[in-house]
């Protein structure tokens, strides 16, 4: 959780706030318990000493759906009715039973009347879930987002609008990696590969024939430099293989189902970016070049106990949260 203000000056941290996900309280990718989970809200809300209620909140999971499509071009609200028709041709869902929100790119090609949208879609169920959790929390939830879409609005805040480029954002988190394509500055493609730091956890457990907790704990140790097995060592180097394949599956997708230049930068963010060798390794499978990606570049500190050594801490966590807290409502 990041508290921030914003204004047409600059954005500052207030504050962040970060607890460990209740054990059993999401399964499958899923939220099964909102009760613990609006609990850990309230931890959260507390450490931050924060009197603010509005929040920027993001959804995951299966339920929710970002798919780049091309339809006529239309005024706004011929094009949202057009959008509710043509949803039913992408999304595995009954549309009546779906929140629907758009961005428009632009033409497909110059002088085209054929334009490009990236639609997004959510089941009303999940939508509700989510609402009833940061109620449950005494908080009053002013943005439902999409936390490709938050990555993509902290890295223009930090690294403005690179034209003329194509760039991607990984955020390789526990169970998901959340891979963006920023192109001249628009975002044209969001995507979650199912991979993540509990890849390496399961590789550790299978290999070793130890507990999840102790497989968890020995790629910590890898990760931070402490000691741990070389043969656990050796496991995590091995799973870099598996995961990159799959980043470079999706990156395949995208150039050959998008018009445009290759990607020419990756930026790396992420809980699990720390384990040695994914970087150099997801560059080489991919063959674009990778650097990490800092939520606090231009995104300044102003609260108390923001020290550097804290912001290098937790910067690898906290890149969706800042651009959650980025966001205004009435925002695209």
């Amino acid at each position: 959780m990041a508290e921030l203000d914003v204004s047409k000056s600059g954005a500052s941290l207030l504050g962040f706030s970060m607890v460990g996900t209740p054990e059993g309280a999401i399964q499958g990718g899923e939220i099964v318990d909102l009760g613990s989970i609006s609990d850990a809200l309230v931890e959260m809300v507390a450490e931050l000493k924060t009197k603010r209620k509005s929040v920027s909140a993001s959804l995951w999971g299966s339920a929710v759906i970002v798919k780049k499509i091309s339809v006529q071009a239309a005024d706004k609200n011929i094009l949202e009715q057009q959008l509710s028709w043509e949803a039913e041709q992408y999304i595995p869902f009954d549309v009546n039973e779906v929140n629907i929100s758009y961005q428009i790119l632009g033409s497909s090609e110059a002088g085209s009347d054929i334009m490009d949208v990236l639609l997004v879609a959510a089941r009303h169920e999940y939508v509700f879930k989510f609402l009833e959790l940061i109620s449950g929390a005494q908080l009053e939830c002013s943005v439902l987002d999409v936390p490709g879409f938050a990555l993509a609005n902290c890295f223009e805040r930090n690294y403005g609008v690179i034209k003329g480029q194509t760039v991607a954002l990984l955020n390789v988190g526990a169970s998901v990696t959340n891979f963006v394509v920023i192109d001249d500055g628009k975002t044209v493609f969001c995507r979650d590969i199912p991979v993540g730091g509990g890849t390496y956890t399961a590789e550790i457990q299978r290999g070793m024939g130890v507990s999840v907790d102790e497989a968890e704990a020995m790629k910590l140790s890898v990760s931070t430099g402490q000691a741990a097995p070389d043969e656990a060592q050796s496991l995590i180097q091995n799973a870099h293989e598996g995961v990159c394949e799959e980043i470079n599956s999706s990156v395949d997708f995208f150039l050959n189902t998008n018009q445009g230049g290759s990607i020419v930068q990756m930026y790396l963010t992420g809980g699990s970016v720390t384990l040695p060798g994914l970087a150099q390794a997801i560059s080489r499978v991919t063959g674009v070049p990778c650097e990490p990606f800092d939520p606090f570049f231009r995104v300044k500190p102003k609260g108390k106990g923001l020290s550097d050594s804290y912001l290098k801490e937790i910067k690898n966590f906290a890149a969706v949260a800042v651009g959650l807290g980025l966001r205004q409502v009435g925002d695209a």
